[in-house]
C-alpha cells in the first residue's frame, strides 16, 4: 500500500500567513500539520508516500525532506495549476503504478489515524479473494471513504446511503443534502480508481472532483465501503478551526520541561517547554507549548497556546493563540484567538500622541476593543 498526500493548495483562507509560507506547515502544537498525515500513514506500515505540491513545493521539499526522519521514502509530484483531487490522482499515477493507495488532504487532522481504516479495507479484500463452494464470491471493494456527521452537509461532499448502509451517491456541495455523512479527506482506493479519473469530465469549477470519479466507480458496478468517523475531524484551512484543532492536540501533552525556569515563575498543568527556552518572571497556564530558544519574561502564557521557536514574549499577556517562528510580543497587555505569522512584531509605542500603527499585509484581520 502506498500513501498520497495533497499539500499543493494555495491556502486561500489563512491568508495573510499563507502568502508566505504553505497552509499544511502551519504548526499545530509545534508541529506542522503535514507532518501528522505523514506520521498517521508511517504509523499504518505505508513506507512509500508522495506528495503533490505547488507553488509552495520548495518550502515542503525542505520541510519534509526524504522522509528517512519517519522512516518512510518521501517523492514529490508537481501539480501545475489545482486542477481537482481527481486530477493529483491522475498526475501520480506513475507513482502509485496501480498498487492499492491512500490519499490524505495534507491540511485535515484526524483524531483517529489510520491504522484500524487500512486494516478493514485490507481484510475485506481478502476475504473477498477466498474461494467459497457452490457461492459467487464477494466482490472486492474498490474504494473505501470515510465519513463525519456535519451539522451543514452543504459545504462538502455528502453520501447517500442505502437501506443496508451501501454507498448509492455522492454529491459535491448539495444545495438540498440526501444526508449529514460528510466525506472527509481520507480515501483508500485500488487500481480501478485510475479508469475512473480518466472517464470523469471538468465539473462546473473547472476541477476534476473525486466525488465524481468515485461515482463512476458505483456507477460501473464496484464496491464501495465506508466509515463513519470515531473521534473529531478538523478541516485546519481557516483560523478558528486550527485554533480548535490547536486546542486539541495540546490537550494530548505530555508535561516536559526541558528549557529553564527561573524561581519566580510559575509553570502549571500539562506545559511543555522545548531546548534552549528561558521563562523569566512569568506565569504559564497549561496546556501549552514554548518552543525552542524563545524568551517568555515578564509575561503570561495561559492555556491552548503554542509558542514556536526563537521568539520573544515580553510583558504581555496571551491565550489560546498560535504565534510562529521569530516572532516578537512586547508589552502587549491582552491577546486572545489569534494567529500569529512568522517575524511579526506586535508591540506598543511610547510615541506621543498615542496612536494606533500599523502595517498590515494582503487579506489581514485585526479586530480592537
Amino acid at each position: 500500500m502506498k500513501g498520497l498526500i495533497l499539500s499543493g493548495g494555495a491556502g486561500t483562507r489563512l491568508r495573510p500567513i499563507t502568502h508566505t509560507s504553505a497552509k499544511q506547515l502551519v504548526p499545530i502544537a509545534n508541529k506542522p500539520i503535514l507532518f501528522y498525515g505523514i506520521e498517521d500513514m508511517a504509523a499504518a506500515g505505508i513506507k512509500e508516500i508522495g506528495i503533490i505540491v505547488g507553488p509552495t513545493a520548495d518550502e515542503v521539499k525542505e520541510a519534509v525532506g526524504d522522509g528517512s526522519r519517519w522512516d518512510v521514502s518521501i517523492s514529490y509530484i508537481h501539480q501545475a495549476e489545482p486542477l481537482g483531487l481527481a486530477h493529483c490522482v491522475l498526475i501520480a499515477d506513475d507513482f502509485l503504478g496501480g498498487e492499492v493507495f491512500v490519499m490524505y488532504l495534507g491540511d485535515n487532522m484526524l483524531q483517529q489515524g489510520l491504522v484500524g481504516f487500512t486494516q478493514r479495507f485490507e481484510a475485506d479484500q481478502a476475504r473477498s479473494a477466498l474461494p467459497r463452494l457452490g457461492e459467487e464470491g464477494l466482490v472486492a471493494p474498490a474504494a473505501q471513504i470515510l465519513l463525519a456527521r456535519v451539522d451543514d452537509p452543504r459545504q462538502f461532499g455528502v453520501a447517500e446511503l442505502g437501506p443496508d448502509g451501501e454507498v448509492l451517491r455522492l454529491v459535491e456541495k448539495p444545495a438540498d443534502p440526501p444526508s449529514d455523512l460528510a466525506l472527509v479527506g481520507v480515501y483508500l482506493f485500488d487500481r480501478h480508481i485510475h479508469e475512473a479519473v480518466r472517464a470523469i469530465q471538468p465539473s462546473w469549477r473547472g476541477e476534476l472532483e473525486i466525488t465524481d470519479a468515485i461515482q463512476w466507480l458505483i456507477d460501473h458496478g464496484h464496491r464501495v465501503n465506508h466509515e463513519v468517523l470515531e473521534g473529531w475531524w478538523i478541516d485546519t484551512g481557516k483560523k478558528d478551526p486550527l485554533l480548535r484543532c490547536n486546542r486539541l492536540v495540546l490537550e494530548t501533552l505530555e508535561p516536559s520541561i526541558r528549557g529553564s525556569v527561573d524561581g519566580k515563575s510559575a509553570v502549571e498543568g500539562r506545559v511543555v517547554i522545548e531546548v534552549g527556552a528561558e521563562v523569566v518572571n512569568s506565569r504559564i497556564l497549561g496546556p501549552a507549548i514554548v518552543g525552542e530558544r524563545t524568551k517568555v519574561v515578564n509575561s503570561y502564557i495561559g492555556p491552548f497556546s503554542s509558542i514556536a521557536a526563537d521568539c520573544e514574549i515580553v510583558d504581555a499577556e496571551l491565550e489560546h493563540s498560535v504565534v510562529l517562528q521569530r516572532s516578537r510580543i512586547v508589552d502587549v497587555p491582552r491577546m486572545t484567538d489569534s494567529l500569529i505569522g512568522k517575524e511579526v512584531e506586535v508591540t506598543r509605542s511610547d510615541m506621543r500622541p498615542r496612536a494606533l500603527r500599523l502595517m498590515l499585509g494582503d487579506h489581514s484581520v485585526v479586530e480592537l476593543h
